[in-house]
């Protein structure tokens, strides 16, 4: 069986545009792939159909599970018959905002291509990545992605050095419609006048309390062009810009937590605890119910994390990841 590895992301800042006509929303946000990660493998037997193998329950084995969506689509796209066996080795958290589900999808097609000796076009690959989820592209991109649209529109932004994180997974699942759902009921009680401000906080996505943590991050980030990534439209010209200029528009804060704290106040006891354990920032990733706080060091991400699960929570030190090693990882160039 072809196996590879499957890395989780966070989202450096998350904010949530008007709902479109299509039923998603309009979005932007900065993904981070990290060193953390699932293990997919997959063969190619004779006969027809797809498997799904994997022994944590909460892991959907039908037509449901984005690993079976992938595959039915590569195949198909290929035009070549036979069983697919999926194993999927879980280590990363379901329904956690890691990201986990799509980035075991997107490494079910790579597999898939090992196994089958083919090799699609990136834009070919993208599309189809689309196709399944929102959070599916960047993980064909990795490294520091810009994602915009509904969070399929990635471009491949200047990586930022190794970010030191801790993240912690509390025993609670989110999933990410109904976080979506609570919003737009959160908007719609808003008054015209705050609804126009969190337009206008969409559009500019400029905020004072970020200031802070976009000045540390600006130390590591270079003036570079961004393109955008090979086959997905740039949708807006040239987008000559920095890094920075896009966390910034981003704002770093994560505009779920307006409404996932005060379901889950135990998110925000967490985020709180990173806080005081020396984090540089922390946040709730994607939709949670993950939660990560940056640290200025390996060692001082590593002493909070052991500090942290003797007090009895799932904390985890772990290391963003570059674009290239990221691909390096995989076994493979980056496109």
């Amino acid at each position: 069986m072809t196996s590879i590895p499957s890395f989780a992301k966070i989202n450096l800042g998350l904010r949530i545009g008007a709902r479109r006509p299509d039923g998603f929303h309009e979005l932007r946000t900065v993904y981070q792939t990290l060193a953390l990660h699932d293990r997919i493998a997959v063969d190619v037997q004779p006969g027809s159909g797809i498997e799904i193998r994997c022994a944590d329950p909460r892991v959907p084995r039908d037509e449901t599970n984005t690993c079976y969506k992938i595959a039915d689509r590569v195949m198909k796209a290929a035009g070549i018959g036979g069983k697919v066996v999926i194993e999927i080795e879980k280590h990363l958290p379901v329904q956690g905002g890691m990201g986990a589900a799509s980035s075991n999808a997107v490494v079910t097609l790579l597999a898939l291509e090992r196994a089958l000796r083919i090799q699609l076009s990136q834009a070919e690959k993208l599309r189809i990545a689309a196709e399944v989820g929102s959070d599916l592209p960047l993980f064909l991109v990795g490294g520091t992605v810009l994602g915009l649209g509904r969070g399929e529109q990635v471009y491949a932004l200047p990586d930022l050095p190794a970010l030191h994180l801790v993240v912690v997974t509390p025993p609670v699942g989110v999933a990410t419609p109904k976080a979506f759902a609570r919003w737009d009921e959160l908007v719609s009680q808003e008054p015209a006048e705050e609804r126009q401000l969190t337009g206008l906080r969409f559009a500019r996505t400029i905020n004072r309390s970020s200031e802070s943590v976009l000045d540390w991050l600006a130390e590591y980030v270079q003036q570079a062009e961004i393109g955008p990534a090979a086959g997905v439209p740039a949708g807006g010209g040239d987008r000559a810009e920095t890094p920075l200029l896009d966390l910034v528009r981003t704002g770093i804060e994560n505009d779920f937590e307006r409404v996932v704290f005060p379901e889950y106040p135990e998110l925000r006891e967490v985020r709180e605890l990173l806080q005081r354990e020396g984090a540089k920032w922390a946040s709730l990733s994607g939709s949670g119910s993950t939660l990560y706080g940056v640290f200025a060091s390996a060692d001082e991400a590593s002493t909070a994390a052991e500090r942290m699960r003797a007090a009895g929570y799932a904390a985890v030190a772990t290391t963003s990841l570059t674009r290239r090693e990221y691909w390096s990882a995989m076994g493979t160039a980056p496109p």
